[in-house]
């Protein structure tokens, strides 16, 4: 069966994991600016405070997991009032070692295991929009295994150490985001896998793109009326249901564009237009640029980055 959420992940292209230990002690508060790329956390013990920017405020016990999709600006503190010190997130990114707070002699209060990821994507941000800003898991000993793994791993050079971490990563990802898949789910891809009839439609978009859909097609996929398949579907995932397929079919263009050897008019027949210039049209007025120029500055960069 397709999986939307596997197609997403496997888009982004999760390519690089950093981890760090850090603790807190009597009274402490640290608050982070926005950093942009995913970050997670995992309890390891004791327990603290969480409020991410828009998010309502968490109490974090040992085995809870969090993970933030793009970090916003968020504070972590102890449980006594205390004026948070502000941290540069970049600058905190490149230390190395357990990094304390507050009181520094005697047992902590809490430690976590944190670290953040990047993605490798084209269409990061467009993907990331479908995504909640924040997940919390309560005691999954899977998530658990798997933040120990990639934490093992990271710490080594051993070989294939990459290919490990990347397909560590994914399947954290995969394991955090689908755990949340509920009806009461923030709004975004996540609700609308959680509806079991939108969850077909989408289903549908993912297996066959290039499929010329209609509305109307793609609600009775979903067993419901047009005009209640668009709500439904807008209410749930956030956007209507023709602009997440019109979204979907460009991330995949630039995907193909920008990795394979593939003619545009193979690209506009997979991506579900009837003529090259239907879908550079489309594309240009999508992207901002005709294809044949995107493929070529995607070429040109990964050369530089090389």
């Amino acid at each position: 069966m397709i999986d939307p959420l596997s197609d997403v992940i496997g888009l982004l292209r999760p390519h690089a994991v950093f981890t760090k230990g850090i603790s807190g002690a009597g009274r402490w508060g640290v608050r982070y600016s926005e950093f942009g790329h995913p970050s997670f956390a995992i309890v390891i013990d004791g327990a603290c405070r969480l409020a991410v920017d828009g998010q309502k405020e968490l109490v974090l016990n040992a085995g809870d997991f969090v993970l933030l999709p793009t970090t916003p600006g968020f504070t972590m503190s102890g449980f006594e009032q205390v004026t948070p010190e502000v941290i540069d997130p970049h600058a905190a990114a490149n230390t190395t070692g357990e990094v304390r707070h507050g009181r520094q002699d005697g047992p902590p209060g809490v430690r976590i295991m944190g670290g953040y990821f990047l993605f490798g994507g084209e269409d990061a941000g467009l993907l990331l929009s479908l995504l909640p800003q924040q997940v919390h898991v309560r005691g999954v000993e899977r998530l658990s295994t798997l933040v120990r793994l990639l934490i093992d791993e990271a710490s080594l050079d051993r070989p294939g150490r990459t290919l490990v971490l990347t397909r560590l990563v994914e399947i954290l990802l995969v394991e955090a985001l689908r755990l949340t898949q509920a009806p009461d789910t923030p709004v975004g891809l996540l609700r609308g896998l959680g509806d079991a009839r939108l969850a077909e439609a989408i289903r549908q978009i993912h297996a066959d793109p290039g499929r010329p859909w209609t509305m109307a097609c793609l609600a009775k996929e979903a067993g419901l009326s047009r005009s209640a398949f668009f709500d439904r579907f807008a209410r749930n995932v956030g956007v209507p249901p023709m602009e997440y397929l019109l979204s979907w079919r460009m991330a995949l263009a630039k995907d193909f564009l920008r990795r394979h050897d593939i003619e545009i008019a193979e690209i506009a027949e997979r991506v579900g237009y009837g003529s090259a210039s239907t879908f550079s049209t489309a594309f240009s007025r999508h992207v901002g640029q005709p294809p044949g120029r995107f493929a070529r500055g995607s070429s040109q960069g990964r050369k530089a980055s090389s």
